[in-house]
């Protein structure tokens, strides 16, 4: 029987092995060091706008194989407080090391929610990955507007996106198939969710991945690659829209593995 010390230094190993594998196959930049997080037993999913907890589906196969157990939180999108407990009650179910991933908006739940300690690394897809107390809206005007933005329909203080822009700009790169089913599941969300501002940055303290959208018109590709230079995160660049997780499983499954500690 190998004892605790070996294990551990070969699962140290195995998680740099991946990183560096990765790195030369050019999937992943390594701004300076890679990040190295301890094997996670759980990975707990947060969606974000326009989306609900099935936008994750295609992810959630290859997680469990495996052998991670998975939850995908039903995001309630009313206020950033309620999501927040939300994703903190799903952890607080979770049994040991776990990853915090987050899509879109949801970036601003995994910025605040890990900060829990169960938290062992944080993955983002596409995602807004706010400072401490920062006007993100502010931050995201100093980049071009993504086309999505002239879409949002606000009805009694709820926001959805029109038909034309979820097709054009937020599931770009979807099947028709697809995202006709993604449309029809669309969440609505309270319009002053998305200026709420988060009281701390776990990206500053946790190990972080980040998965660029290279084709996003609902994020700015350009503000994506800032936030994952400003949290000095793992980064691969997917060539999808908004919707990686549903049009590049296989990509994203392989990042949250990585900071999983898994070889993808």
């Amino acid at each position: 029987m190998r004892d605790s010390a070996t294990t551990d230094r070969r699962g140290f190993l195995g998680a740099v092995g991946v990183a560096t594998a990765l790195a030369v196959a050019g999937r992943f930049r390594l701004p300076g060091e890679a990040a190295i997080a301890p094997r996670a037993r759980n990975v707990v999913l947060v969606h974000g706008l326009y989306a609900d907890g099935s936008s994750w589906t295609n992810v959630i196969g290859p997680l469990l194989a495996a052998g991670l157990h998975v939850t995908s939180v039903q995001n309630p999108l009313t206020t950033l407080a309620e999501s927040v407990a939300a994703t903190l009650r799903a952890l607080a179910a979770e049994q040991g090391p776990t990853v915090l991933a987050g899509h879109s908006w949801s970036g601003t739940i995994v910025s605040e929610a890990g900060d829990d300690p169960k938290v062992s690394a944080l993955v983002y897809v596409a995602a807004r990955a706010p400072d401490a107390g920062e006007d993100f809206v502010a931050l995201a005007k100093t980049f071009p507007s993504p086309p999505a933005s002239a879409g949002v329909v606000t009805t009694d203080g709820f926001a959805q996106l029109s038909e034309a822009a979820f097709f054009n700009d937020f599931a770009n790169g979807v099947a028709p198939a697809t995202a006709r089913v993604l449309y029809a599941v669309q969440a609505s969300n309270v319009a002053t969710l998305t200026s709420e501002k988060t009281t701390v940055a776990a990206w500053r303290s946790k190990p972080s991945w980040y998965a660029v959208s290279k084709q996003d018109r609902t994020i700015n590709p350009d503000l994506q690659r800032f936030l994952a230079k400003r949290m000095n995160a793992t980064t691969i660049e997917v060539d999808s829209g908004h919707l990686s997780l549903v049009s590049h499983p296989k990509e994203i499954a392989g990042l949250i593995l990585a900071a999983a500690g898994i070889a993808p």
